[in-house]
Order: C-alpha cells, then sequence, then structure tokens
C-alpha cells in the first residue's frame, strides 16, 4: 500500500464530503472549525495544505484572511471550487508547494499530515513558504491515545473499565477501514517525530491543545459516553523563527 497513493483520495473524495464536510460531521461543526477560528483570528494570508473541498479554507476567508487551499485529489478541488466562498485552490503535493518563500503569515494542515510519508519534506515547505514569525497550526489525530490498538475497554470479568494504549513508539503504517468499503492509509508515529521535524526547520511550538471530543460525538453512540476524558484530537501551533 503506497501512503501517498491519490488514487484512493480521488476513488472516496465523495464519501469525505458527505459524511464530513457542510455541517455533517460534529467533530468538525464544534470543535475543528471552533479553533480554527481561535487560531487563525488575525492572520492575513493563509495557506490550507490538504484542503480538501475547502472547509477551512472558507473558514479562514470569513475571518478575513486571504486564502489558498491545495489538494492532490482533483474531485477535492473540483468540489471546493463549486462551493466558492473566496478561496483559490489548486493541485499539489503537501511535499512540493508551489508558493513562493515567505509568502504566507499562517499555514494550516487539518487532518493531514498523518496521511503522508515521510513527513519532513512537508514541513520542510511549510517553514519555507512561512514569513518570519508565522504561524504554522497542525491539527492531527492524537498520537498517544489514538494509537492503533487503542481503545476504551469495559472489563465485565474484572469489573474495570479504562483505555487502553496501543504500541505507540512503534511507527506502523494502517490500513484504516473507516466505513463498510471504505480503506484509507493512516501512519501512525509518537509525537517526538513530529516536533522534532518541526524544530529542526525553525517552527517553535508556543501553544499545544488536547481537547476532549465534543458532546456531538459523544452523542452519536452510547459506547462513546466513557471516551469523554481521552482526547481524539491533537492541536500544535508553532511560530517560524
Amino acid at each position: 500500500m503506497d501512503v501517498n497513493d491519490p488514487s484512493l483520495w480521488e476513488q472516496h473524495a465523495g464519501w469525505w464530503q458527505r459524511e464530513f464536510t457542510d455541517g455533517a460531521d460534529p467533530e468538525y461543526e464544534e470543535q475543528i472549525l471552533p479553533l480554527i477560528d481561535r487560531h487563525l483570528a488575525g492572520c492575513r494570508r493563509v495557506l490550507d495544505v490538504g484542503c480538501g473541498e475547502g472547509q477551512v479554507s472558507r473558514r479562514a476567508v470569513a475571518l478575513g484572511a486571504e486564502v489558498v487551499g491545495l489538494d492532490p485529489t482533483q474531485a477535492q478541488i473540483t468540489v471546493a471550487k463549486e462551493r466558492a466562498g473566496g478561496p483559490a485552490y489548486a493541485r499539489a503535493l503537501a511535499d512540493d508547494l508551489p508558493c513562493r518563500t515567505g509568502s504566507f503569515d499562517a499555514v494550516v494542515m487539518c487532518l493531514v499530515i498523518e496521511h503522508i510519508d515521510p513527513i519532513e519534506p512537508c514541513i520542510h515547505e511549510i517553514a519555507r513558504v512561512l514569513a518570519p514569525g508565522g504561524r504554522f497550526l497542525l491539527l492531527l489525530n492524537h498520537p498517544l491515545l489514538q494509537t492503533p490498538g487503542s481503545g476504551w475497554i469495559d472489563d465485565q470479568i474484572l469489573g474495570e473499565q479504562y483505555w487502553r494504549i496501543g504500541p505507540y513508539l512503534i511507527e506502523s503504517l494502517e490500513d484504516e477501514e473507516l466505513a463498510p468499503g471504505i480503506r484509507l492509509p493512516f501512519f501512525h508515529r509518537p509525537m517526538s517525530r513530529y516536533v522534532n521535524g518541526m524544530a529542526a526547520n525553525r517552527l517553535l511550538i508556543d501553544g499545544m491543545l488536547e481537547p476532549s471530543p465534543p458532546p456531538g460525538f459523544i452523542a452519536r453512540a452510547v459506547e462513546y459516553a466513557g471516551s469523554a476524558a481521552f482526547p481524539r484530537l491533537l492541536v500544535l501551533r508553532a511560530q517560524r523563527h
């Protein structure tokens, strides 16, 4: 399985658009998009790497920014342009950004970096296009608590409930079934891989968030209630030095 193969994303773009955009997903509506509002407020020129159909890009435009959204998937870019909202869109890979050095004061990457390997060229490109003092906002599945094999355990024999952590330190490429008939590659790495990659490119972390899953997610099924104390999302905010 090629983690960087865009054909799978082309094939499943419609599923993503139906299930996670345009108000369909409570995690985006109640948590991710409000975080975009909070951490991109005041930014003038924003690059959205892996923009998909553009919901984060459109949100940044609503904050008053000039926005460029880039994605390798034509099916996503086509819908992004149809939905309009102000951003400019183009196809591009994260490790080869068609942007001038120092041309953005903010770069956002939302739930994308887990599907890229290796990550170091991508982080280098993000640092390159950021102006000095510019902000990098990275949102990803929590590397510790969303490690493959992790999950809520209700042990009826011992009478205990706990969150099992999978093999956190072992990097692995997973063929993840996200829905019936929908399988996409997901790369697990420990948090140090992201932090050190950012530090090597003078992207110095100045904020970190581990928010609880939002109420709309918990309300989807009774079995999610026990996971309210375990974050699904990790947010790293860094500044270009």
